[in-house]
This record gives C-alpha cells, structure tokens and sequence, in this order.
C-alpha cells in the first residue's frame, strides 16, 4: 500500500512551542513499522516556521510574509536535521522536497517532481515533503499542507491519505462549545452538510483546521484516494489507521483512481499525435508502454507532459497518454532504441515515450 502521511505543527509540538522530539521518534517508529511490513510512505510535514522560531530563541512574532520566510529558511533545516538523525536510527534514508502551486500547475514541473518522488520510492527513500515557504508568495503557494499533501496523493496515486492532527476526528459540531458532539467515523460523501461542520481555523500554531482537512479529504477523494483524519497522540495511530480499524474519520473515495486519471488525461486538448508501427500498437492494446522505436511519425508541437493521440498504421486511434519527451526531441529519436535516446538528445527521462500508467486506451 502506498500511504501519504500528513503531520501538522500541533502534531510535532504535541501542544508545546517547539517540536516535541518524543513525538516525532514515536511516528518515525511508526512509519518505520509500516514500511517492515512492505508499505511504501510518504511524509509531507509542516513545522519549518515553528523550528525557526525556536532555533532563534523565540523571538517576538509580527507573523508578516517576510518574517515567516525568514523562519521558515532557517527551520526548514532544523526539520530536515532532525528527521535524519531519527530516521537514521530506524535505518531510514530521507530526501527533502519542496514544492510551491507551480509545480502542480506546471506540467513538466509536475512530471518532474512525480518523476523525484517515484525514484526515491524506488530506492527505498522516505520523501519529506514541505512547502517551499521560503519563497512562495501568495500567488504561487498551494494555502496550507493539508491541501499539499491530498495534491501529492493525487500525483502517486496513493492507497490512503493519512491526516494527522490534535482533533479526535469530525465531530457533528464543535466538541468545545457543545458536549453533546459525537465523532462522525466514516463519510461516504462530502457534501454540504459536511461542510457546515468544518468550523473555523486551528491553533496559533498551525495555519489550517477542520475546514483544510475537510478540502483537502475532498480533493483525494474525488480522485480515488480514500482519508483517514485521526488524532496524532493516539498509541500507534499512524499503523492502526493504515491497517484500516476504526479510528477518526474516515473519508471513502467518491471514484476509483482509473476514472480520475481517464478523466484527466481524456479532458486535455491533444495538441499533438504520433503515428506507430503495428508492434507498438499491438503492443499498447496488450498494456505495454510505448517506446521510440514503435513510433513512425510525430504530428504538432506539445511539450514534455501534454497529452497526445497514438494512432496505428490504419489510422484508428489506439488510445491516448501524456508524453515524457516534447515533439523536437521525439522526432529526434523516433525509431530508435531506448538505449539511444540519452546519446541522442544528451538526456533522458526513461525509455519509454508514453509509460502504461500515463495511458488510457480507446
């Protein structure tokens, strides 16, 4: 199971002013358990504010734009030190990775960082995941870690979206006002009446609430990634809610991740189309990916990321994919073997043109 796990700064401080080293060893225990048992993890955290408000002595807060970036350049590394010297004692390797809203807007950016993230899967290597607070401003930041991680989820296709925090779950209404609010464990869809329970902000602390947790269940859902929001101070939690009990609330997936990437791939405009060989179109209706020397001819102009019509020898059209190479480059390589194409263009992204995951046939 591949599993994102979102940690909020009320989670890292377990209610402190700075980060709460026990907690952070007993969640990096946990991810260290799960990851035994054969699952794959992603963390995005936040934090890196808070860490460098507490590495320069918690100094007095104006909360302007340029002090939380100084703070977040100076915590960012605080949190990242931190983490590898956990990890390392459970014989985790890490790598950081900040992201802003371009890099999910963009689509060479995305494919990139998809591109950094499944890598580090592949070798065994825990993403860290953060805001690049430091230089994103307004228009360029994704709002808050929440919606980042359901984004992240999104780009792995991940199993489960896990969302930790200093609240039980959802509640049917504010349990600090109203001692008669229940826990709500599981919503099979969210619709207004859900979000009449989001209630405002979080702590001083943190920047979102129920309100974020609650967008951010509805982007991963909507898109095929069921969420857990469960409380971080609850023994073995992280493990508990990826087992699947009964923990929080749960929040099921509205569709399956296939329709949401058909949906995706099936609504872009394909600027272009590549014209292949019968191999590569029997090979593509067989769930192979395409490779360059299967493609006879490139039409258009699109870059690395767009989407593009593969059509067989007859004309007819086999399916449709996102390319990994932009247009020049494919008819620079078109018909030649994989082994060719970083000789060829002086890199390469794979040998595949269009890979089987990023392809819906027809």
């Amino acid at each position: 199971m591949r599993v994102v796990l979102k940690l909020g700064t009320s989670v890292l401080t377990a209610g402190t002013d700075r980060l709460h080293r026990p907690r952070l060893v007993e969640l990096t225990r946990q991810i260290s358990a799960l990851r035994a048992a054969g699952h794959t993890v992603v963390l995005v955290s936040s934090g890196a504010v808070l860490a460098g408000w507490e590495t320069l002595d918690f100094p007095p807060r104006t909360r302007t734009l340029a002090e939380k970036q100084l703070l977040a350049a100076v915590g960012q590394g605080t949190l990242m030190h931190t983490y590898a010297m956990l990890a390392e004692l459970y014989g985790i390797r890490v790598a950081q990775v900040l992201l802003t809203a371009d890099d999910f807007r963009d689509r060479t950016r995305y494919l990139n960082a998809r591109t950094t993230l499944l890598g580090c899967l592949e070798r065994g290597v825990l993403p860290i995941i953060n805001e690049n607070d430091a230089v994103a401003v307004e228009q360029i930041k994704v709002g808050d870690n929440d919606t980042l991680s359901a984004f992240v989820a999104n780009m792995l296709e991940a199993d489960l979206l896990v969302i930790l925090t200093d609240a039980p779950g959802l509640y049917t209404a504010d349990p600090r006002l109203n001692p008669q609010a229940t826990l709500i464990p599981e919503v099979a869809r969210i619709d207004a009446d859900i979000w009449a329970l989001a209630g405002g902000a979080g702590t001083h602390r943190g920047t979102g609430g129920m309100y974020t947790k609650i967008q951010a269940a509805e982007i991963a859902t909507r898109a095929g990634t069921p969420v857990v929001i469960a409380p971080g101070d609850a023994p073995d939690v992280f493990v508990r809610a990826v087992q699947g009990e009964s923990l929080g609330t749960r929040f099921q997936a509205s569709g399956s991740r296939l329709e949401a990437r058909k949906r995706w791939i099936l609504a872009e405009i394909a600027p272009g189309r590549l014209l292949l060989d019968d191999g590569a179109a029997q090979a593509l209706r067989g769930q192979g990916s395409l490779l360059p020397a299967g493609v006879r001819g490139v039409e258009g102009q699109f870059e690395r990321g767009h989407t593009v019509r593969l059509l067989a020898p007859d004309g007819a059209e086999v399916g449709r994919g996102l390319a990994r190479y932009r247009a020049d480059d494919l008819r620079r390589v078109q018909g030649h073997h994989s082994r060719d194409i970083a000789a060829l263009l002086g890199y390469d992204y794979g040998p595949e043109v269009v890979h089987r995951d990023d392809l819906i046939l027809l």
